[in-house]
């Protein structure tokens, strides 16, 4: 049997109410993730990393480990993040694995996805039980462990 060894934070950033529910009591049913942070638009995220994730051992702002974020948001969509993200010289940023979440997987989306160097993989929203295990077996081999 498999243990899974919480993540110190997750953040989700979606504009979505129902999506949001959904996705963090699915990571607190698994025990994913000591925190799981919500944030509704992209510039809101940005402004957390750039608190979080420019030092070592920020107590008040942790950087996140994941961060699931939705392709389409008002305000700052997940490609207008990634684009700053992609710019800014945050300490951290090398850390964090970024996954995308979208309902509408269009075509051009996802190959415009491909530049992004941060971005590890999307996935349909909303996250299955399966994605979890399967996202911290793939990024995060060091939370599970066997029994």
């Amino acid at each position: 049997m498999r243990k899974i060894i919480p993540l110190k934070l997750i953040m989700l950033v979606d504009d979505d109410d129902t999506t949001n529910y959904l996705n963090h009591r699915l990571l607190t049913k698994l025990n994913a993730a000591e925190e799981i942070k919500v944030i509704t638009d992209g510039e809101k995220a940005f402004e957390y990393l750039s608190l979080a994730c420019d030092q070592e051992n920020n107590a008040t702002h942790p950087c996140p480990d994941l961060i699931l974020m939705d392709i389409k948001m008002p305000v700052m969509d997940g490609f207008e993040f990634l684009e700053m993200y992609q710019q800014s010289n945050l300490a951290l940023k090398n850390k964090v694995t970024i996954l995308m979440l979208t309902s509408s997987a269009s075509f051009y989306d996802l190959e415009r996805l491909k530049k992004y160097e941060a971005v590890k993989k999307h996935y349909s929203k909303a996250l299955t039980e399966s994605d979890v295990k399967e996202i911290l077996e793939e990024y995060f081999p060091d939370h599970i462990t066997r029994q």
